[in-house]
């Protein structure tokens, strides 16, 4: 199967200018956005958002902020469906999102992305022609300097092989901030885990997606913007991104490669007080870990395998920050 290759080209308008008069809004996808203390970040996607062709529905969950962020969403955006838990329930403010979600489809997008014009339609269009793929994920512009995000390549290059009819190249997992989704095979998986809190949380819903017979793919037709958030703290994410890995090693897969995995990041990861925070935390949390095992069978594990050799060259797999 051929696959776009071609380099990245700016053809997007920027936040807030508003499209010409074209086709009618689409009311198969609903956007959920989870957001906790980035207001400023928040209210750009929002108004990128509104301005979409599809003009789609939009739940947004505040995971508890406390710079004002949900009152300027309720002033600013009321047709916005505002949900505020009181606590920051991380990834799971996504799950608290889908509750609400009416539409076949669920696109999920960050406080600092935002979808191109036209690619939710496209999203939706290829999930009404194509029942069995339950997500297709987008390729990822970074903003301001519109180049493709590092991880583009290895989602672009994915050792995966799948069956002709999949739009782009079979994945063995999806990002959550660019990826359209089926909102009954979300539900149905149980959604994002709760005790993974947030960092890599995708991993582990998607392996389960996948043991259910669903698939995962790549569209290079589809564009999200990512302008990274300048008060995120890159040191917390890689503790809870590492820890979030051991776990979804020890939970998921078989102990030979549970131990295999385990080894190859303690002899990788760089030796800080980060990394011992991450296998400390991840050390911490075995009993509920052990409690929950439940190991893939041997076709799903020879995919993980392949995953986990071509991430070791991954320049978007680095635990360092």
């Amino acid at each position: 199967m051929a696959h776009d290759t071609s380099p990245a080209r700016r053809t997007h308008p920027r936040p807030g200018d508003r499209p010409a008069a074209g086709p009618r809004p689409d009311t198969r996808t609903t956007v959920v956005v989870i957001t906790w203390n980035r207001r400023a970040e928040l209210l750009r996607t929002l108004r990128t958002l509104r301005d979409l062709p599809e003009r789609p529905r939009v739940v947004v969950t505040d995971n508890g902020s406390g710079d004002g962020t949900a009152e300027a969403v309720a002033r600013e955006f009321p047709e916005v469906l505002l949900l505020c838990p009181g606590r920051n329930l991380g990834a799971v403010g996504r799950n608290l999102a889908v509750r609400h979600v009416r539409t076949p489809y669920v696109a999920f997008c960050d406080d600092d992305t935002w979808w191109e014009p036209g690619s939710l339609r496209r999203a939706a269009d290829l999930l009404d022609a194509r029942p069995a793929p339950v997500a297709v994920t987008a390729r990822i512009v970074v903003e301001p300097s519109g180049e493709e995000d590092p991880v583009v390549a290895e989602l672009r290059d994915s050792p995966l092989t799948g069956p002709d009819w999949l739009p782009g190249p079979a994945l063995g997992s999806f990002l959550a901030a660019a990826t359209v989704m089926r909102t009954d095979a979300f539900r149905e998986a149980g959604g994002f885990h709760a005790g993974l809190w947030l960092g890599g949380e995708e991993e582990l819903l998607a392996t389960d997606l996948l043991r259910r017979g669903h698939w995962l793919c790549y569209v290079p037709e589809l564009t999200i913007h990512h302008a990274a958030s300048t008060v995120r703290d890159s040191t917390a994410r890689r503790v809870l991104g590492l820890r979030n890995t051991l776990w979804f090693t020890w939970l998921r897969r078989p102990w030979r490669s549970a131990l295999r995995r385990t080894g190859y990041l303690m002899r990788t990861v760089p030796r800080d007080r980060a990394s011992a925070r991450a296998f400390a935390l991840a050390a911490a949390g075995l009993p509920w870990v052990l409690r929950q095992r439940d190991p893939v069978p041997a076709d799903l594990e020879a995919r993980l395998v392949a995953l986990e050799r071509a991430r070791r060259t991954s320049p978007a797999r680095r635990y360092v920050g």
